[in-house]
This record gives C-alpha cells, sequence and structure tokens, in this order.
C-alpha cells in the first residue's frame, strides 16, 4: 500500500505556477500536463533561509554607528586645520552617537550583559568580533579627545603639562580618524556574511555606501551643530562628495544585484529608499548651494542626515524581505548551477567536472 507524500495536508516545497516565456509574456499551462508547473513557497511552512530575528534597533545601531564615525572623521579634521569649534562640537557628536548605538545594540541583545561576551576572544574571520573591537578603539580614542577638551580650558597655556596634552590630544584625533572608516563598513560587512540573499550579495559595494552615507550624516551634523564660518570649504565640500558617492554606489549595487535588488522596491524597503535617495538629493544640492548661509546649512545638514537613517532602515527591510522569500535564494542557485552546468564543472567544486 502507498501513500501520497503531503497526506497530513502540510504544502509541498512546489506548487502550480504559470511561467512566463523570454519575450516576458505569460505562458499557459499545459492542459494534459500530469504535473504541475513548479512556484516557489515555503517548505512545511518554514523558510529556505531563516531570516534574522533583528528589529528596529539594529538599524538604528547601523545608523548611530555610521553618525558617530562620520562626525569622528570631521572633528579630526577640524582638528588638524585649526577649526577648534568642529572639533570640539564633532568629538561631543562622535562619543553621544557611538554611546547611543552601545545601547541600541544592547537593546537588541535583551541582556546588555552580553555585550562583554565579545571581548573574550578576538576572532579575525568574524565581523562581529573585529566590529567590537573597532568600536572600543574609536570609543577610546574619541573619549580621550572628549576628556582633553573637558579639561583644556584648566591648562595654562606654555605649561609642560598643556604641552603633553597637546601631543596626546593629536594622536586622539588621528586614532578617532583611523577606526572611523573602518566603523562605518564593518556594519555592512556583518550583513554581507549573513545568508540573507541580498545582503550577501551586494559585498563588493555596501560598504562603500555605508562609509559614504555616514560621512554624509557627519558632516550634516557639523553643518547644524557648527557655525558657517567653520564649514565653509572642505565640509561643504566633503557633504557633497558623501552624498554623491552614496548615491553612485548605491545604483550600481542594485543594477548589478539585478533580481535581489527587486526588495528594495517593495514594502517596507520601498517607502525607505524612496526617501533616502530624495533626502540625500536634497541635501547634496542645498550644501553646494545654500550651505553658505546659517538655515540652509541647517536644512541641508538635517536632509543628509536623515537621508542616511533611511539608508540604513532601506537596506535592513530589503535584505528582511530577500531572506523570507524563497524565491531569491532558490532562482540565484539555479543560475548558478546553469552556469556551471555550461562550464562543465561542479557547482561546489569550482574546476571540478559536472556530474553526468
Amino acid at each position: 500500500m502507498t501513500t501520497r507524500p503531503f497526506d497530513d495536508d502540510r504544502p509541498p516545497l512546489l506548487g502550480p505556477r504559470k511561467r512566463r516565456d523570454g519575450d516576458g509574456s505569460r505562458r499557459r499551462s499545459d492542459p494534459n500536463a500530469t504535473v504541475p508547473e513548479a512556484e516557489f513557497i515555503s517548505y512545511y511552512g518554514h523558510n529556505v533561509v531563516q531570516p534574522p530575528p533583528w528589529e528596529w534597533p539594529i538599524p538604528a545601531y547601523l545608523f548611530l554607528g555610521g553618525l558617530a564615525a562620520g562626525s569622528g572623521l570631521v572633528a579630526a579634521g577640524g582638528h588638524f586645520t585649526g577649526r577648534p569649534r568642529l572639533r570640539r562640537r564633532g568629538r561631543y557628536a562622535a562619543i553621544g552617537a557611538a554611546a547611543l548605538g552601545g545601547a541600541a545594540l544592547a537593546k537588541d541583545l535583551g541582556r546588555p550583559e552580553r555585550v562583554l561576551n565579545m571581548f573574550r576572544t578576538v576572532k579575525l574571520t568574524s565581523p562581529m568580533s573585529v566590529g567590537t573591537w573597532i568600536l572600543t578603539g574609536f570609543g577610546a580614542c574619541t573619549g580621550a579627545a572628549v576628556g582633553l577638551e573637558l579639561l583644556r580650558p584648566r591648562l595654562r597655556s606654555g605649561s609642560g603639562l598643556a604641552g603633553a596634552a597637546g601631543v596626546v590630544d593629536g594622536l586622539a584625533s588621528a586614532g578617532s580618524a583611523f577606526f572611523a572608516p573602518p566603523l562605518a563598513a564593518y556594519t555592512a560587512v556583518l550583513l554581507a556574511d549573513t545568508a540573507a540573499p541580498t545582503w550577501h550579495e551586494s559585498y563588493r559595494e555596501l560598504p562603500f555606501v555605508f562609509v559614504s552615507s555616514a560621512l554624509a550624516a557627519g558632516t550634516g551634523l557639523s553643518m547644524i551643530t557648527t557655525p558657517t564660518a567653520e564649514t565653509r570649504g572642505p565640509v561643504r565640500q566633503l557633504a557633497v562628495l558623501g552624498a554623491a558617492c552614496e548615491l553612485g554606489i548605491g545604483e550600481l549595487m542594485t543594477r548589478r544585484l539585478g533580481e535581489l535588488a527587486e526588495p528594495f522596491e517593495e514594502p517596507p524597503a520601498k517607502r525607505w529608499h524612496q526617501v533616502a535617495r530624495v533626502l540625500t538629493v536634497v541635501g547634496a544640492v542645498g550644501a553646494a548651494v545654500v550651505g553658505g548661509t546659517r538655515v540652509g546649512a541647517a536644512l541641508s545638514g538635517a536632509a543628509l542626515i536623515g537621508g542616511s537613517l533611511a539608508t540604513r532602515f532601506a537596506v535592513f527591510h530589503a535584505g528582511i524581505t530577500s531572506a523570507k522569500d524563497p524565491r531569491y535564494t532558490v532562482r540565484p542557485q539555479r543560475a548558478r548551477a546553469a552556469a556551471a552546468a555550461a562550464e562543465g564543472r561542479g557547482v561546489t567544486q569550482p574546476g571540478g567536472e559536472w556530474p553526468r
């Protein structure tokens, strides 16, 4: 006696689906076919790829880490170019954003003491482990710089203590500038190291998108908090550069992703993606055209910060959507299998012969 494989009424992996011809037109199913054509649905109610159980604190952490990195870089630039207010306010912004980012990460972990477990080892093959130590180095350098800012009024000019403080201040600024780009990029590497298809396949461009977005956010915040006398020139130019790179590299990323870029056009990522592009363009144009005025600089900076925030949420939701929909896992695998078969090699054994 034989039984049907799905007598328990659980849905099979494959079900009926209308296929399309090469020109995109819908092709009618063969009425004489005994096996229905396939569509991609879940297997026994489970996803092919398990989406991460992350909620809003994670994209908030991604944004705040980038804001801290951008502000730290701007503060270092202000230190080495003799802009004291830009240096001081950039340092305060950097340490504040880093602290809020740590709080968002601790909230996602559920138990804040779990953060301490990340300091037990150093694992170079783990983006989370490397990122933890990058954040630690950035926080230490920026914290030392902020401490010196608080002590600066009490140090008498020309004294030996003031001279030593100046050396430490320079080293702290250099350290913040050194750790800032990796701090902005490591979160993108962390996402690309997951199995979510859209995140995983964007490993080439996503770090550059995050670094550019962080630069735009950091310069945007400095345009709000610092008088225009110290944000003219390099700060506004960096704001335009960061926004332009974020838009350009992001467009290259979505074009290369092909089908895996579709989650950016599906809710809720679609709304965030549209808002990110609009605000980033507005911020860049405003920084270039009206950034020399106080009101124009503040509005442009706010738009750049909002665009950076929306970019993180768009990327976050696109990755979650791609993990939930089996199409974005199965179709690329089939395409790779077909390409490997055409080249006469195995899918999991590059250079080997395709099994016959």
